[in-house]
């Protein structure tokens, strides 16, 4: 071959290799740097962790606390068991009865502290997972318990059970006589449609059996559309449990496609602006609250180190400059409001944010108390097929798409949606809300007790100041002052909008009650020898919780 052939051969190879190099390099530089932006990284460091459960002694000085602090705590968590057993008695029956068929039940029972404690717990703090009733922000349980509900459904109770009750009786109703006949619709449907068009802004929806399937549809449409193959997510960020968008550890296939990138980050930006092969980007508004970080859950506090607190300023700001960037470079920017939608403003994240994207899903609440997911559009992006080729089509159906009574429980919401008592909720809220965390707060440092909040208005997580491995400890606490957990805990406490002033008070009470009896059973004890500076005494335990890890993994744990 000609030598100068050959060189400038060389060259072009040399030139290509860079550049993707570069390419490469900017991506990486892109990532969070924890093991939220290293999804494959994550996923092989999980698969190394060993299970290891700690004995009788060792469960109650993990922390190498004194025998009488050991002994006050062993006394506090027996009490408790006692407690629980005695008031939650049918509770706790017909959840065990029930958990050996209820795949579900077994998942969230073995994820609710971390896995080294969970033997015991399971089995002297049984947590009951059966409610008969409600009354307004209070579940009744089958031993007659009141509990004051702060679950908030997993996001579906914003305007208060009391509501979703009405609105799926009024949407029973109102359907009732076509029934459950499917793939035509009822004519609530089309005034749905005009409803959600308008409170969107945007030109189509199409409906769907649940927000994972939206996320779905809109991800699916995006590719369709721009022609490219890839979607970016952040780091942290959840949008359903299907492959493509909940990468690494809980995901037992690749996600090839899927660029995790991070949050709030310049150098996000500059992967979106000069990749070519990107279709969208899913935005979760509530990353708000801890941008790169997982939501957090007791299962994974082994220390006082969660992290969460929103810069509302800082994230509308984020959030611009990143659907300028999506704008400028053909990508699909979609809002995720399934689980957030309705709650941050009656127009959801662009009327809060003042950001319009290309698409919006919705769920949760929008069902009126019935699953539901909801993609909203615009008509370019949501047509299914291309005009000058019929055969190509971008498919999505399902059997229970529309379902009637779905379709009456969300047009019983969406009116009233825009009723003057409704509005009323909104006025407001931010600085309603505020001033409840800020109230909070203050009666958590009266008291003298480690504890604080953040939150994105009716969504908190429980902070710790204390470098505890036993922080996990409060949830039960809380439950046995009548406060109604989810299964992460402390992680998040979803309030509804009918919680007035008076009952805010009481949950405040119970939340000093709580903490000064778990102060008292000596689970905040910490060493005289421990560091002064939080963070490097969560470091600490860690590191120790580590070494513990390694140890059972090699053969030689206790």
């Amino acid at each position: 071959m000609n030598p100068i052939l050959t060189g400038l051969l060389a060259v072009s190879a040399g030139a290509v290799a860079l550049k993707k190099g570069h390419r490469r390099l900017t991506l990486s530089r892109a990532k969070h740097p924890g093991l939220g932006g290293h999804v494959r990284l994550a996923k092989r460091i999980a698969g190394q962790i060993p299970f290891y459960s700690y004995g009788e002694d060792r469960f109650f000085r993990v922390d190498d606390a004194p025998d009488a602090v050991a002994a006050q705590r062993r006394a506090g968590f027996e009490r408790l068991g006692g407690l629980f057993a005695e008031r939650f008695a049918q509770t706790l029956a017909l959840t065990r009865e029930t958990r050996t068929g209820l795949s579900d039940l077994q998942f969230t029972g073995a994820y609710r502290v971390p896995f080294q404690f969970r033997e015991k717990v399971r089995t002297t703090l049984a947590t009951g997972a059966f409610y008969q009733r409600s009354e307004g922000p209070i579940l009744v349980d089958l031993d007659g318990n009141r509990l004051i509900d702060l679950t908030g459904s997993y996001g579906v109770n914003l305007f208060g059970n009391e509501f979703y009750k009405q609105t799926m009786a009024e949407g029973a109703a109102t359907v009732a006589e076509l029934g459950g006949v499917l793939g035509s619709f009822h004519p609530v449907v089309a005034d749905n449609v005009r409803r959600l068009t308008a409170l969107s802004g945007m030109d189509e929806v199409s409906f769907h059996m649940s927000g994972t399937e939206a996320v779905m549809q809109a991800v699916r449409l995006a590719r369709y559309h721009t022609r490219r193959p890839r979607l970016v997510r952040f780091a942290g960020a959840y949008h359903g449990w299907w492959g493509d968008v909940q990468p690494g550890i809980g995901n037992p296939v690749s996600a090839d496609r899927t660029l995790t990138l991070a949050d709030m980050s310049e150098k996000t930006l500059k992967v979106l602006a000069t990749r070519k092969d990107i279709a969208c980007v899913l935005v979760n508004p509530l990353q708000a609250m801890h941008p790169n970080g997982s939501a957090p859950s007791d299962g994974q506090l082994i220390d006082g180190g969660r992290k969460a607190g929103a810069d509302m300023p800082a994230y509308r700001a984020w959030l611009h400059r990143l659907a300028e960037t999506c704008r400028a470079n053909g990508i699909v920017l979609i809002f995720d409001e399934v689980f957030m939608g309705f709650r941050l403003a009656k127009g959801g994240m662009p009327e809060y944010f003042g950001v319009k994207p290309d698409l919006i899903t919705y769920g949760k609440t929008l069902g009126g108390g019935l699953p539901v997911g909801v993609l909203c559009g615009p008509a370019h992006l949501m047509k299914r097929w291309r005009e000058d080729r019929p055969v190509d089509i971008c498919f999505a159906r399902g059997t229970f798409n529309s379902h009637p009574m779905v379709m009456g429980a969300m047009n019983a919401f969406l009116q009233r949606l825009d009723t003057p008592e409704i509005a009323a909720l909104y006025d407001g809220l931010d600085e309603r809300w505020n001033a409840r965390a800020a109230m909070f707060n203050a009666a958590m440092a009266a008291a003298g007790l480690p504890l604080s909040v953040a939150h994105v208005q009716t969504i908190w997580t429980i902070l710790y100041s204390v470098a505890s491995p036993y922080n996990w400890m409060l949830q039960y606490y809380l439950r046995a002052e009548g406060l109604a957990l989810s299964w992460v805990g402390t992680g998040r406490l979803i309030f509804s909008l009918d919680i007035d002033d008076t009952l805010f008070a009481e949950i405040c009470d119970r939340f000093v009650a709580a903490g000064q009896q778990m102060r008292d059973d000596g689970w905040w004890w910490t060493s005289p020898d421990a560091p002064g500076d939080l963070k490097m005494a969560n470091k600490l335990i860690r590191r120790r919780i580590l070494k513990e890890s390694l140890a059972h993994r090699l053969g030689r744990g206790a």
